[in-house]
């Protein structure tokens, strides 16, 4: 191989590099925080569901979360279904 055919694969190259930095690496960012916030909750934290029901933390297991929508109304769901944390 010569200097001009490796000048030809540059462009390619340079593509996957800004792919990485463009898409994957905040992807995989993104999916290392929510997997942190999900085994982090505890009772009592406000959360959203990613169906975008709000609710508190009442009681977690090892791969389910039990949420308090309202008074007397538990529902369970997989800790995955947890979207994020809400801070009010």
């Amino acid at each position: 191989m010569n200097t001009s055919s490796l000048l030809q694969f540059a462009p390619i190259l340079l593509m996957f590099v800004a792919m990485w930095f463009i898409l994957i690496r905040p992807a995989k960012k993104r999916q290392q925080e929510t997997q942190s916030m999900q085994s982090n909750l505890q009772r009592g934290d406000k959360v959203i569901t990613i169906g975008g029901l709000h609710g508190e933390v009442d009681s977690i297991e090892d791969t389910t979360v039990t949420l308090k929508i309202a008074d007397n109304m538990r529902v369970k769901f997989d800790r995955q279904a947890i979207g994020r944390i809400v801070n009010n």
